[in-house]
């Protein structure tokens, strides 16, 4: 069996279930079926007023952002979907920070579930730096099936990456 890189935390029973799904060819149905839909959020501009209102409705109280993008690179060379940076600059006699969230351009193109979990994931980080109890409570209280979504985007990456000939659609217009 072929390990599951995005699944290796998991227990050994439920990375079973999913090279199940793998050998039947069905794990790209299951995907469709539990994520039919394909959001619109397909620009930066758009992409920052969608972090922006995510941020209102449950950060009011956290530093402001300064930058949202979708980034092609982000994937293939971080090995990350999604990436918080603070970017330092001396104006004058302060020390100004920018923060930046910048999301894998692959989630133009998925479910707006998933989209919705990364950006929760980076908001969290305006609060929480590290990936900690407190961090993960965070995204939960943004988010309350937040470690489902976590799981089935893993499914996603992991469907994402099977060979042409295993890999069925997910019968969704990308």
């Amino acid at each position: 069996m072929t390990p599951l890189k995005y699944l290796q935390a998991y227990p050994p029973a439920l990375q079973d279930k999913v090279h199940q799904l793998i050998a039947q060819q069905r794990l790209g149905e299951h995907l469709a079926t539990r994520y039919p839909n394909h959001h619109d959020v397909q620009s930066d501009k758009a992409l920052y007023a969608y972090v922006a209102a995510l941020k209102q409705q449950h950060l009011k109280n956290a530093p402001g952002i300064d930058k949202v993008l979708y980034d092609s690179k982000l994937d293939v060379v971080q090995r990350a979907l999604g990436l918080h940076t603070a970017v330092s600059r001396v104006q004058g006699t302060r020390l100004k920070a920018k923060k930046e969230i910048r999301v894998a351009s692959l989630f133009k193109a998925a479910a707006p579930e998933f989209l919705q979990m990364i950006v929760v994931h980076e908001l969290a980080h305006l609060k929480e730096t590290e990936h900690n109890k407190a961090f993960y409570q965070l995204c939960q209280h943004m988010l309350p099936d937040y470690h489902q979504r976590e799981f089935d985007l893993r499914l996603y990456l992991t469907w994402r990456e099977l060979p042409e000939t295993n890999r069925h659609s997910l019968n969704r217009s990308s």
